[in-house]
């Protein structure tokens, strides 16, 4: 029967060009792929899917829980802003845990934090999902609190996610928290919390539009918010970069001024979403589909650096503070590229 269908699926392959995944994968790779996938179908469908079932519910023999769903979900809309609410026990599910080992992922620090201070950790690049960023501080498959002790970890996003029911319910039970003003300065405040690590994907949806393998564009340039905010914090700064993210899709061809950058950045200008069209592979072949491809990333944290408080602090300070972050950030970025990258020699960090 086996060798039946091989032969079917190397006709299949010989014909169309498509290189199927062999037949004798070990269990465990499978169920890795599963966890992948599972991952992208979150990302690309699941505030739709949330949607639809709210609807669905609404207009069901149940629609008084429908009412009473969105009471509650009024009633806190703004808990994305004052902390959130975490759940252990979704980050620690098994899910986390084979998205893990399917790339694989790896966390990395470079120096020790205080646990009685907070942290504003900013993340590079952004790539298409900011896949490692998620494995490590919005999971605890990376075993973030044995590497970090005493510490805890919130993942910043956009604010528009806490809107969708039971999405936002999803969101909020993994540590995230939106990407407000308010809110930052809320997590970051040591009346409030101590041992806080603020994880805020920098480039944000702007610099997927750039994620193209072996490529390391990031937008900070004109990114400075997050510099503003850890001054009106004291929260000092921490450079985090993830080795490998571009590399887990092939985005199509997307150059200034060709049609699809103009689609995508008119999309983003109203919705705050870059559309992407992630290349990677499928579930039982290697040649298309939406599922990332298994390629390491390796999320390193690197040394904090402390940043004076100042209520109000003036565009000379956050340019003085900002550049110093940058050199950090450069610095970081060569000391361990080599050790991450197989084609370090030739890979240069674009900062835009």
């Amino acid at each position: 029967m086996f060798e039946i269908l091989r032969s079917g699926f190397k006709t299949i392959s010989d014909t169309v060009g498509i290189e199927w995944a062999p037949m004798d994968v070990p269990i465990e790779r499978r169920l890795q792929t599963l966890a992948a996938t599972a991952w992208m179908c979150l990302v690309l469908f699941g505030e739709g899917i949330c949607i639809y079932l709210a609807i669905k519910l609404l207009y069901s023999d149940y629609w008084f829980l429908a009412i009473l769903y969105m009471i509650a979900m009024l009633n806190d809309i703004d808990i994305c802003h004052r902390g959130g609410r975490k759940f252990d026990w979704v980050r620690n599910w098994s899910l986390w845990r084979y998205y893990r080992d399917y790339f694989p992922l790896k966390l990395v620090k470079t120096a020790d934090l205080d646990p009685e201070k907070n942290y504003l950790f900013a993340c590079f690049p952004h790539g298409v999902v900011s896949t490692g960023a998620f494995g490590a501080f919005a999971t605890n498959a990376l075993n973030f609190y044995k590497t970090f002790p005493r510490m805890t970890c919130n993942m910043i996003t956009l604010g528009g996610h806490f809107l969708v029911p039971f999405f936002r319910d999803l969101i909020l039970a993994l540590g995230g928290c939106s990407s407000s003003q308010e809110s930052l300065l809320h997590l970051l405040d040591l009346k409030r919390y101590k041992g806080k690590c603020v994880a805020l994907i920098v480039g944000g949806a702007a610099e997927a539009l750039d994620s193209h393998p072996g490529e390391y564009k990031i937008l900070l340039g004109r990114r400075k918010g997050f510099v503003r905010v850890a001054i009106m914090a004291g929260a000092p700064l921490v450079p985090v970069f993830s080795f490998g993210e571009p590399d887990v899709f092939r985005p199509l061809a997307n150059p200034q001024e060709s049609m699809l950058r103009r689609f995508q950045e008119l999309v983003k200008k109203y919705t705050g979403i870059s559309p992407m069209f992630p290349i990677g592979r499928g579930m039982f072949q290697y040649t298309f589909g939406f599922i990332p491809l298994r390629c390491p990333i390796t999320t390193v944290v690197g040394e904090p650096m402390e940043v004076k408080k100042n209520l109000e602090p003036t565009r000379e300070e956050v340019d003085a503070v900002h550049a110093q972050f940058t050199e950090r950030l450069v610095d970081l970025f060569e000391t361990h590229k080599a050790k991450y990258l197989k084609n370090h020699e030739k890979t240069k960090l674009v900062i835009m």
